[in-house]
């Protein structure tokens, strides 16, 4: 500990025993200020941050308790010492309930101060020890599935940062694999409550006879094998976040037990009679249309309507299809370091490959893909043949689609658009070169076969590609119809040559 960079500030109305704590703090290296009133301490902490703060309890004016928390509201790092005489010590031992680090009494034993002063800066130093060791854990943990710079997720992570604020129960809907629960993580560390617990449970994994000890805690002797009394998980999370996982599944019982307590927060332990209280913000998560499970009887309306006071939808990864590059890069990354092998990325072709495809086991399927490959891939580049036969054999069975006899050409049209934009690009850009259409052409052809609802937000370009020229004319000439058709001409004279074998497009 360098004693050199330590503030700390003495504060008494006593002028000489103020003095005399400042020399013998100074003497040990420290860098100590006085103040001989509460408004000037005040003052001086506003503009400085210090370490320690020893004051003395009655003051005029602003005395040290009103001043303690004052400090303490603004920089709750900072520790504080009270110096007290005998008749005020109640006082002192209020504030430690508070948070006030210790108390000396007056007469001040000056080798008993130096070595409280010790004692509070080594406490302080092993908070923030521990403070950053958390930041560098929360870093290496596993990575968030909310990276992306889709409209959705853009939206979604600006409703998260509004939601923290409050403590109103949320429900995350959402299929299997798109990170429901640590989105819920998310809320629960960027609210007031984060330095509190977080407590998860899977309702799909509690059988119904151990359900209420589990959620409410149970007494010794309760039931048979009840050899303890034992929390339960509403219990260890007060004060914290109780995050409710596959709450879709929780049985009619469960459902009843949890909607009492979500109403009054007050439950009792299993073989008790004390009614007890908590303070615990609920997250529910479901992959389930509980709107449905109303409907057909399998939830209680009354219930759904208390868990969804705050909805949150977690789109599938198919629809944000435009996500999947930083998704892979954030993967690669997180991947090569845990597994300690070298850098890699995923070719362009591998990428749009990666893009096309549907991933029913979402952003957890793809985690699970980039990681394997990172463990097997010995080069620094993943080209196609290096991906899974799953993800190659989709594609070869996507690309191709039937033109029958008798289909207009804007039914042909309709088709190729949304083909060559699900499994081709969801960039928009790179599907009207890809279509030999201009940019405009094509966002007038999507709003007039209404394909603007079904299609992805627009992706960047994919890796190490650049949007290439036009196509030149061809002798026919329809390539010029193509590039010039506009809001007079609703149909791409070029499509049916887009949707013909191989052989039938060589020309020229």
């Amino acid at each position: 500990m360098d004693k050199s960079k330590i503030n700390i500030l003495v504060v008494d109305d006593e002028r000489g025993l103020c003095a005399g704590v400042q020399e013998s703090l100074r003497r040990e290296g420290y860098a100590v200020d006085a103040a001989n009133d509460g408004p000037t301490a005040l003052q001086l902490a506003q503009g400085r941050l210090y370490n320690l703060i020893l004051t003395d309890v009655k003051m005029p004016g602003l005395d040290g308790l009103e001043l303690f928390r004052q400090v303490q509201a603004r920089s709750p790092d900072t520790m504080v010492i009270l110096m007290t005489a005998y008749g005020t010590v109640e006082h002192a031992v209020q504030a430690m309930k508070d948070g006030a680090f210790d108390y000396l009494t007056k007469p001040l034993d000056l080798q008993r101060l130096r070595s409280l002063v010790l004692k509070a800066l080594e406490v302080q130093a092993l908070v923030a020890e521990n403070h950053e060791l958390r930041l560098r854990l929360r870093k290496r943990s596993e990575p968030s599935p909310l990276v992306g710079q889709s409209e959705s997720m853009r939206a979604i992570v600006q409703q998260l940062d509004d939601l923290a604020q409050t403590d109103a129960t949320v429900l995350i809907e959402g299929e299997s694999g798109t990170g429901k629960e640590i989105v819920a993580r998310s809320l629960h560390l960027k609210s007031p409550r984060h330095a509190r617990p977080f407590v998860s449970v899977n309702c799909a994994a509690l059988p119904e006879p151990l359900l209420e000890a589990e959620l409410f805690g149970h007494l010794k002797g309760a039931f048979t094998g009840a050899i303890a009394t034992k929390p339960g998980r509403f219990q260890l999370a007060d004060g914290g976040t109780l995050f409710l996982d596959e709450i879709g599944d929780l049985s009619p019982k469960g459902q009843g037990d949890l909607l009492r307590v979500l109403e009054d927060g007050t439950f009792r332990m299993v073989g008790g009679a004390e009614l007890m209280r908590v303070n615990v913000r609920v997250i529910a998560a479901t992959n389930k249309d509980l709107q449905a499970a109303v409907q057909a009887g399998r939830f209680r309306e009354d219930l759904f309507y208390r868990l969804q006071v705050l909805p949150v939808h977690i789109p599938p990864l198919r629809e944000r299809a435009e996500d999947i590059p930083l998704l892979a890069e954030t993967f690669l990354n997180h991947f090569c370091a845990r597994h300690k092998r070298r850098r890699k990325k995923l070719s362009a072709e591998a990428l749009r490959l990666c893009q096309r495809f549907p991933w029913p086991g979402n952003v957890r399927q793809l985690r699970n893909l980039i990681e394997r490959l990172v463990i097997t891939c010995r080069n620094a580049t993943i080209s196609v043949e290096d991906l899974p036969e799953f993800l190659r054999g989709h594609d070869r069975q996507a690309t191709a689609f039937q033109v029958r006899p008798g289909m207009s050409l804007v039914e042909v049209e309709k088709l190729l658009i949304r083909q060559t934009l699900t499994h081709v690009t969801a960039n928009r850009d790179e599907a009207a070169r890809v279509l030999g259409v201009s940019r405009r052409t094509l966002q007038y052809k999507l709003k007039a076969y209404g394909l603007l609802k079904e299609e992805s937000p627009p992706a960047p370009s994919p890796v190490g590609r650049r949007d290439a020229p036009d196509p030149p004319a061809r002798g026919d000439g329809r390539t010029d119809v193509i590039r010039e058709a506009g809001p007079s001409d609703p149909t791409l004279a070029g499509a049916p040559d887009h949707a013909a074998p191989a052989e039938d497009r060589s020309e020229g």
